[in-house]
């Protein structure tokens, strides 16, 4: 486990945006409670609220990931609209201490979904 610091700074902040992820033409996710992680030089990450995603529609797969600044990452699928987008949302179930904040949260591929909009 590493810590964020000056190096590889990490920072999460609410979004003050409403957030809307689209998968087959079908809002999978819809959100006012979204945070982003900006994470060293990488792009900005909006993270979701589970509470705020259909998770019906999310299928948990094999797929993991490690950070060692966040922990492990599970993945998901999204079913709707009749397309599946394959390992299109992570989440990191058991954050490391320094990024509790994104527990219960979901991320998406940009590339994965048709979209995400901010609004």
């Amino acid at each position: 486990m590493k810590l964020p610091g000056p190096d590889h700074p990490i920072t999460i902040t609410p979004s003050n945006k409403r957030v809307r992820v689209t998968v087959g033409g079908q809002i999978v996710a819809d959100s006012t409670h979204a945070l982003t992680l900006q994470e060293a030089s990488y792009p900005p990450v909006l993270y979701i609220p589970r509470a705020d995603a259909k998770m019906n529609l999310f299928t948990k797969t094999d797929n993991a990931s490690h950070c060692p600044y966040k922990g492990d990452a599970s993945y998901y699928s999204v079913a709707a609209g009749g397309k599946t987008a394959e390992n299109a949302v992570w989440s990191y179930e058991t954050p490391f201490p320094a990024m509790t904040e994104i527990k219960e949260y979901l991320a998406f591929y940009p590339n994965r979904v048709d979209k995400i909009e901010e609004a």
